[in-house]
């Protein structure tokens, strides 16, 4: 079991007096607390430091932990340009790069960025699945790629990446297409659903995808996205979460999760629903700190660090009552 962290790069996440040169040492110290992995979001919706430079800023800062998105928009960029960065990341890394992806929402997380980045929404999961067939190709010294929407030819030699093949590429989706497409094409999964148990039955149309055209079930790292927060007081900690709800979304607690997966309680309550996304066969987890200002994310940083051998023991019973193989971000 892989615990891993999104740093917040947002704005909304900062404090008055916060200094984004922070993130820098709350990458450092969240390797030094034991989570194996930093993520960062993407978006032009909200202000933040924009993706692949957070990326490029940890590699020579970091030595072990896992470096990914959560998830990469690649309708916002050229898709030549973002395999080169990609590649690049992945070089200065040591080969620790895991590329989540999505093609976005609709509503406001959606069209409209599709109209900023001049790209037509329609067609836009063939367009992301192509774009990352596209990002293989190149890493393996292609010099021309036919899809149905891109067509290249002529594309001179590009930036190999550190491992043969590229970094794993994740697909962020829940829809019964995402689970098809995750089945087929990618190489892990990393949703947020609000029940456990939906994350089971995903999960399980997921293998049975893969199973179709012969991939095994271990050639897919199931992980999860869920926000998180650590109090001994129930209540505050479920006023704080609030408070980053409506910082982040606009939307209070009650609404958020609705849909997406959010913890909040004592140590016990938050390890016990981590632990059934575990038995739900989570084996690499993104937690989203629910907390404004950076002094609070670190102290939420450290609380759930001190989660870190529960939960992950709490997967390695899981993994002997089953039979199932525990798959990491490090091994995909």
């Amino acid at each position: 079991m892989d615990i891993g962290v999104l740093l917040p790069t947002g704005t909304a996440q900062w404090g008055e007096a916060d200094d984004p040169r922070e993130l820098i040492g709350f990458g450092r110290q969240a390797e030094r607390l034991g989570f194996s992995s930093l993520f960062v979001n993407d978006s032009l919706i909200s202000p933040r430091v924009e993706a692949l430079t957070m990326l490029a800023a940890l590699a020579p800062a970091t030595d072990t932990v896992t470096l990914g998105t959560a998830a990469l928009m690649p309708f916002l960029r050229r898709p030549v340009q973002v395999a080169q960065s990609l590649a690049s990341i992945d070089l200065l890394s040591g080969g620790r790069l895991t590329v989540t992806v999505g093609a976005g929402f609709p509503g406001r997380f959606g069209r409209p960025l599709y109209t900023l980045s001049g790209v037509p929404w329609e067609r836009r999961f063939t367009r992301l699945d192509e774009t990352v067939a596209l990002w293989r190709a190149l890493w393996d010294g292609a010099d021309h790629f036919h899809g149905e929407i891109l067509r290249l030819d002529g594309i001179p030699p590009m930036t190999r990446t550190f491992r043969s093949g590229g970094p794993p590429v994740w697909l962020g989706g829940a829809t019964s297409s995402a689970l098809a497409r995750t089945g087929r094409m990618y190489d892990g999964w990393l949703p947020y659903p609000p029940d456990p148990a939906d994350y089971a039955s995903g999960l399980a149309d997921i293998r049975s995808a893969a199973a179709d055209i012969g991939r095994a079930a271990e050639d897919i790292t199931p992980a999860l996205f869920v926000s998180v927060r650590i109090d001994d007081d129930v209540e505050s900690g479920r006023r704080a979460m609030d408070a980053y709800a409506r910082a982040t979304y606009g939307m209070p607690l009650e609404e958020l999760e609705k849909i997406q997966a959010v913890v909040t309680g004592s140590a016990a309550q938050v390890l016990e629903r981590l632990g059934q996304y575990a038995a739900a066969g989570a084996r690499h987890m993104v937690t989203r700190l629910g907390a404004l200002g950076m002094r609070s994310q670190r102290e939420q940083l450290e609380r759930i660090a001190d989660l870190i051998p529960a939960v992950q023991a709490e997967a390695e019973d899981v993994s002997a009552q089953t039979g199932s193989p525990l798959r990491t971000g490090h091994l995909a």
